[in-house]
């Protein structure tokens, strides 16, 4: 397999993308922004390496997931510009496992969290 871009072009491709979630994707902003939050609080609270894992492995396992939906949708508003049961099944599913990651999120975020600011309370 010969290669068609240089690394660095191929790097150049994968920021542009990041980019244009950033900029064009509202959910993908939000947990962009939520991920921050949950990292500066996670400094505060002095997670262990463990911890931090955890916490990471999360945050990326539904920003990449977000990137996936946002492929898929864009995949499916190529081939089927026309709103059809198929492509609302596609665009629906993909939003569902974005969805329940979130929600593994909160539950991963309260398990690592609240003993610590429990903790913090005593």
């Amino acid at each position: 397999m010969s290669l068609r871009h240089s690394i660095p072009k191929s790097f150049s491709y994968a920021f542009q993308g990041l980019k244009k979630a950033l900029t064009e994707e509202p959910n993908f902003r939000v947990h962009v922004i939520l991920g921050t939050v949950a990292c500066i609080l996670a400094l505060v609270l002095g997670f262990s390496a463990l911890e931090w894992l955890i916490l990471s492995v999360t945050i990326f396992f539904v920003l990449v997931l977000e990137l996936i939906n946002t492929t898929l949708e864009n995949i499916v508003d190529l081939v089927s510009p026309e709103i059809t049961g198929q492509a609302k099944v596609a665009k629906d599913v993909a939003a569902s496992a974005v969805f329940l990651s979130a929600l593994f999120s909160i539950l991963v975020g309260l398990a690592l969290f609240l003993p610590k600011i429990l903790g913090l309370l005593k």
